[in-house]
C-alpha cells in the first residue's frame, strides 16, 4: 500500500525520525491557515507547496513550488489543487491532485552549507536481508546516478535477525562525508529510519532528499513509503491511510469482490485459481504469441457469481482480445466451475464480445469439457496446456 508524503512523514516522526514539518490542505484557505500555523511554530516565512499524489517527479511537472508570502501560498495552492499532474511516473493523463502539503522552508542560511543525500531501506530478496541504499547525490533521479556514477551508490546489508548495528550507522555517516554534529545526527537518523522500516512492516522507505541543514540538522524532506499489504492487520491506523483515489479503479473493484487482481498491459485476459497456476498461465500466453492483460486469481470458490464478476472486471480493459480461463479442479470440482462459466456467460449476454478459451483439469475435467462443448456458447474448451496455447494462438490470429 503506497502512502502520500505527509502520511509517510507521520510514520517516520512517530519513530523519532526528524522530518520537514508540514500541514496538509485540501483548498487554498486551508493552505493559508496551515502556512500561518507553521510560521507561528517554526518562524519560517517561506513555505513549500507540494502536490500529494502517489508518484515521484512532482517537481518536474509543476507540483512543487516555493511560496514567499501568504498570497503566493494561496495562489500556488489554487493552481495545484485540482490539476492533473503529469510526472515521469504517471500516465500521459496524469493524476488529479486532491490535496497539497504546506511545508516549512528548511533551506535557510546558517554557519555551513546545506547538503542533500539519498537514502532508502528495502529488502534484498536475492540475499534475504534488508538493505540501506544511500548516496551523496540526493535530490536527483537515483536511477540516473546509478547509471552514470555507480561508484556514488552505497549499500549496507542488515541481517534482520540481528538488526542494524551501531558501527553500520556510523559507516553510513562516514561514507556521506559528514563530521561533527552532522555525523552524530545522521547516525541517529539512520538508526531511527531502520527501526521505523521494521516496526511499520514497510516494504520500502525512500527519502530523497535527506537534508543536512545549514545548522547541521538531518531531516527527511521527502518520504516515499510503501507498507506491506499482508501486514495491515497489525496496523489498523495505517490501513485507514489508504487513498483509493490514487489506485487503479479496476483493482479496487476486484479487491472489494475478494479477487486477487493486477492490471497489466497485454491483450489476453486471465482467469485462474491459484497464484502459481496464474503465473504459469501468463507464461503460456506469452509462449502462444500473446501478452497477459492481467493477473487474476479467483481462489478456490469459482462459482457462477464469482466467475461473472471476474469476467466483467477483465472486460473493462478494452485491450483484451481473448480470455483464457485456466482452472485446476482440486478444492472445487471442474464441472462446478464449468457450470459457473456457462451461467455467467448467459447472464452477461452481449457483454462478452471476445473469444473465451477454457482449460479445466482435475476432478471431473471430462464432464466439465462436455458441459462447455454442449452449452451452445462460443467457448473453446481444452484440457492440456498445449491445447490451450494452440487455441490462444488461433483466436488471436
Amino acid at each position: 500500500m503506497n502512502l502520500h508524503e505527509y502520511q509517510g512523514k507521520e510514520i517516520l516522526a512517530s519513530f523519532g525520525v526528524k522530518v520537514q514539518r508540514g500541514i496538509v490542505a485540501h483548498n487554498p484557505q486551508e493552505a493559508v491557515a496551515g502556512a500561518k500555523q507553521l510560521t507561528e511554530e517554526t518562524g519560517t516565512g517561506w513555505h513549500v507547496i507540494k502536490a500529494q499524489i502517489h508518484a515521484g517527479g512532482r517537481g518536474k511537472g509543476g507540483g512543487v513550488k516555493l511560496a514567499k508570502n501568504l498570497k503566493e501560498v494561496e495562489d500556488i495552492a489554487d493552481q495545484i489543487i485540482g490539476m492533473d499532474l503529469v510526472t515521469p511516473q504517471t500516465s500521459k493523463e496524469g493524476k488529479r491532485v486532491h490535496q497539497v502539503l504546506v511545508a516549512e522552508d528548511v533551506y535557510y542560511p546558517g554557519p555551513s552549507e546545506t547538503s542533500e543525500f539519498y537514502m532508502s531501506v528495502l529488502l534484498d530478496r536475492s540475499k534475504g536481508r534488508n538493505m540501506i541504499m544511500y548516496s551523496t547525490e540526493g535530490g536527483m533521479d537515483i536511477e540516473e546516478v546509478a547509471e552514470k556514477t555507480p561508484h556514488l551508490i552505497f549499500n549496507e546489508e542488515v541481517d534482520p535477525a540481528i538488526g542494524l548495528m551501531p558501527f553500520q550507522a556510523r559507516r553510513i555517516a562516514f561514507n556521506l562525508g559528514l563530521s561533527g554534529n552532522a555525523f552524530k545526527e545522521m547516525v541517529k537518523f539512520v538508526s531511527s529510519l531502520y527501526t521505523a522500516y521494521v516496526k511499520s512492516d514497510a516494504s520500502l522507505f525512500e527519502i530523497n532528499p535527506v537534508l543536512k541543514t545549514s545548522d547541521d540538522k538531518i531531516l527527511a524532506v521527502d518520504a516515499k513509503v510503501t507498507i506491506d499489504d499482508n501486514a495491515l492487520y497489525r496496523h489498523a491506523d495505517y490501513a485507514e491511510m489508504r487513498d483509493l483515489r490514487e489506485e487503479d479503479p479496476i483493482e479496487v473493484e476486484a479487491k472489494a469482490a475478494g479477487l486477487n487482481f493486477v492490471n497489466l498491459d497485454g491483450n489476453v485476459g486471465c482467469m485462474v485459481n491459484g497464484a502459481g497456476l496464474a503465473m504459469a498461465t501468463m507464461d503460456l500466453i506469452k509462449m502462444a504469441g500473446g501478452a497477459p492483460a492481467n493477473f487474476l486469481d479467483v481462489g478456490g470458490t469459482a462459482d457462477a457469481k464469482r466467475v461473472e464478476t471476474a469476467f466483467r472486471i477483465i472486460l473493462k480493459d478494452t485491450n483484451v482480445k481473448a480470455i483464457l480461463v485456466n482452472i485446476f479442479g482440486g478444492i472445487v470440482r471442474c464441472d462446478r466451475v464449468a457450470q459457473g462459466i456457462v451461467d455467467a456467460y448467459k447472464n452477461m449476454g452481449d457483454a462478452i464480445n471476445v473469444p473465451i478459451i477454457v482449460r479445466l483439469q482435475g476432478t471431473n475435467a471430462e464432464i466439465a469439457k462436455e458441459l462447455i462443448d454442449n452449452s451452445g456458447l462460443a467457448v473453446h474448451s481444452a484440457i492440456e496446456f498445449q491445447e490451450a496455447a494452440d487455441k490462444v494462438q488461433e483466436v488471436l490470429k
